[in-house]
């Protein structure tokens, strides 16, 4: 296994340990969010968890929650959500992040913000300074408004592209059937503003700026050769 790989197992597998019997979890996307539904599941299995329903946040977690025996539960049905296990594209210093690298940040969003608690897993190559900085910001718009939200978005500075599909011709497709657009911002300076704005604008469905929503974040790095987890 890989450096990177184990530092991404050893956050999961630490986020996995913070969930407690009886709990309804909220389950993210990503490589790092998918060790920690893999633990969970052997916390399941080997009796040290019981009565936990999973709400999933992508195809790609309903399917891995099944793979590992995790019964799964909807919005619909649940009264709450107790934790919220999550990756992220970017993290700046007041736990603001940048998600969508996966095309599930809406529904990620939507489940993040309503977990009592919601954790993000990263290894340390996600941490930045100020977000926009490494990765671009994903918009999930719908397929008829792609041009004039592209236009809008570009009056305010930012610089659109649809996300293309890889081994598939065409754009990207979310869960939800609509286009994922992803902006290079010269800077952004005010998150939560710049959320709001483009949240504003008709036919985007949602864009990937978490601001205020992460209650703890875990962080994998190597030290000594060997994976450690810190937590801010």
């Amino acid at each position: 296994m890989s450096t990177a790989a184990a530092m991404k197992q050893e956050v999961g597998k630490v986020a996995a340990q913070r969930v407690k019997s009886g709990s309804i979890v909220g389950l993210g996307t990503g490589s790092t969010t998918a060790y920690a539904i893999e633990y969970i599941g052997e916390r399941l299995k080997n009796g040290e968890l019981k009565d936990i329903k999973g709400i999933p946040t992508s195809f790609q977690a309903s399917v891995l929650a099944k793979k590992f025996g995790i019964p799964l539960t909807s919005l619909d049905e649940a009264d709450r959500i107790d934790l919220a296990i999550d990756g992220a594209d970017e993290v700046d210093p007041n736990k603001n992040l940048i998600k969508g690298g996966g095309a599930a940040h809406t529904r990620e969003k939507i489940v993040d913000s309503l977990a009592n608690e919601f954790i993000v897993v990263v290894d340390s190559s996600k941490m930045v300074d100020k977000l926009g900085s490494t990765f671009l910001l994903p918009v999930e718009v719908l397929p008829m408004a792609m041009t004039p939200v592209m236009r809008a978005i570009a009056n305010l500075g930012g610089e659109p592209e649809l996300r293309m599909g890889v081994k598939k011709a065409g754009p990207v497709i979310t869960d939800q059937g609509n286009f994922v657009i992803d902006v290079k911002f010269a800077s952004i300076d005010n998150p939560a503003e710049l959320e709001k704005t483009l949240n504003n604008i008709p036919g985007v469905l949602e864009n990937g700026l978490f601001v205020g929503v992460t209650d703890v974040v875990l962080i994998g790095e190597v030290k000594d050769d060997k994976p450690m987890v810190r937590e801010m």
